[in-house]
């Protein structure tokens, strides 16, 4: 009999050893699947964020949208065990204004079968704009410059990120040691010969041997001696998400372009085949040019020249090829985003940019499959991005740090993951995920 009473308190032991085992193998298993359903609603909203910014009318379609909030439960979660599981979404601002870093929480809760209870992960996502001109002149191949004087530097237009206030022109007293040139694959080179540049220089290889400095160049901050790469100053882990841009829809077609274009304090898309005269900008404009890879999309020798009026703003997207010489050019705005030229091009051959001046030329350039040539002796303001860019001349350019911030159609990115773990943090959001 105390043999009998010991193997039943034994086995009595070992059943219960086993159930609370059980117990928590279910519940570890559930954390882990909370936790990843957490996230699944996270990348929802992402995806409906990315896709109304790329003009999807139905991004949002399935949301709970009241005023800038929008909130979104997921219940078609098929668990394991038996279990089930539900996602609640909370977007704080589903249609952020500029410079506006919307919030994303998800919580998620597993509910176990046979009364083993529940268990809930929150977990909150912060994101940015992604900016297409984290620096100033940025390739996918290479960057060279082929000057004997040519430099880059940095300045701040817009200091106080308020569109509101007027933007700083470039000069001598706000000019900066930040100028910036990437080149992102793994095999890139930056070839600077006598070129300065007054701030950074990265690749996307393993050795800083792919950037190149002659006897007269150099990379770092003001002072940095000729033929000097200051260590500091350059790196081998850049990276850039050069993403195909599509040339927009809709518009008013033209068959040709006149002298003007545009109605002050009017916004306006036009499309046209070709821009090969001279043309002044009034408004905001957007041109887009349906010239198709290899043909000449805008072509201005000689005296003629785009004129952006004042307070105007012009955007072109083409995938035709671009040349821009003499004072092509004519920004009589101090912002560089008030000019802005669209590579949209995916054809097998490179799109060929080339721009060219001896004054001063404010703008950016983002062609992620364009060879971009800036050829001249005056001053550039603003960025450029393409698969190779070469600066050839003596031109000074001068990167606009304020488009590392500048977004007006980039997609968003992730800053900031965290899971909200105490009751302080959840108690932040959870009237939000309340519904």
């Amino acid at each position: 009999m105390v043999f009998g009473a010991l193997l039943a308190v034994a086995l009595g032991s070992f059943v219960a050893l086993n159930t609370h085992s059980l117990k928590m193998s279910l519940r570890s298993y559930a954390v882990g699947e909370a936790v990843n359903m957490a996230e699944s609603g996270l990348e929802e909203a992402v995806w409906s964020f990315n896709q109304a910014q790329a003009g999807d009318p139905a991004a949002w379609d399935g949301w709970t949208i009241n005023g800038a909030v929008a909130t979104r439960t997921f219940n078609d979660f098929s668990l394991g065990a038996n279990a089930t599981g539900v996602v609640n979404v909370y977007v704080d601002s589903f249609n952020p204004p500029a410079g506006f870093q919307p919030t994303i929480v998800a919580q998620a809760v597993v509910t176990l079968p046979n009364g083993h209870g529940e268990v809930s992960r929150m977990v909150e996502l912060k994101l940015k704009r992604r900016s297409y001109f984290a620096a100033g002149l940025v390739a996918k191949d290479t960057v060279n410059f082929s000057g004997n004087n040519a430099s880059v530097d940095s300045w701040i237009s817009d200091p106080d990120q308020d569109p509101g206030t007027a933007p700083v022109p470039y000069s001598a007293g706000v000019r900066r040691d930040r100028g910036s040139v990437g080149a992102a694959s793994v095999t890139a080179n930056i070839l600077l010969n006598n070129a300065d540049i007054w701030g950074t220089a990265a690749v996307g290889g393993t050795s800083s041997a792919a950037i190149s400095v002659g006897a007269n160049g150099r990379v770092g901050p003001f002072g940095t001696a000729s033929g000097v790469k200051d260590p500091a100053s350059i790196a081998t882990d850049f990276t850039a998400n050069l993403d195909p841009i599509s040339n927009p829809t809709g518009g008013t077609v033209l068959a040709s372009l006149g002298a003007t274009l545009g109605t002050a304090g009017t916004t306006t898309t036009w499309r046209a085949p070709q821009l090969t005269g001279s043309i002044t900008i009034q408004g905001d404009v957007t041109l887009v040019l349906t010239a198709g890879p290899g043909v000449p999309a805008i072509d201005l020798t000689g005296t003629k020249m785009i004129t952006v009026t004042p307070g105007s703003r012009l955007r072109i997207y083409t995938e035709g090829d671009v040349k821009i010489a003499g004072n092509g050019l004519f920004n009589e705005n101090d912002s560089p985003d008030t000019f802005q030229l669209w590579g949209t091009s995916t054809a097998a051959i490179a799109q060929d940019i080339q721009i060219a001046g001896n004054g001063a030329l404010t703008g950016i350039i983002y062609a992620p499959n364009g060879n971009i040539r800036i050829n001249g002796n005056g001053d550039v303001m603003g960025a450029a991005v393409g698969r190779h860019v070469t600066i050839t001349g003596n031109a000074a350019f001068h990167y606009d740090e304020s488009l590392a911030n500048w977004s007006a159609s980039s997609p968003f990115g992730i800053t900031r993951w965290r899971e909200l773990r105490t009751p302080d943090e959840r108690a932040v959001h959870a009237s939000h995920l309340a519904f």
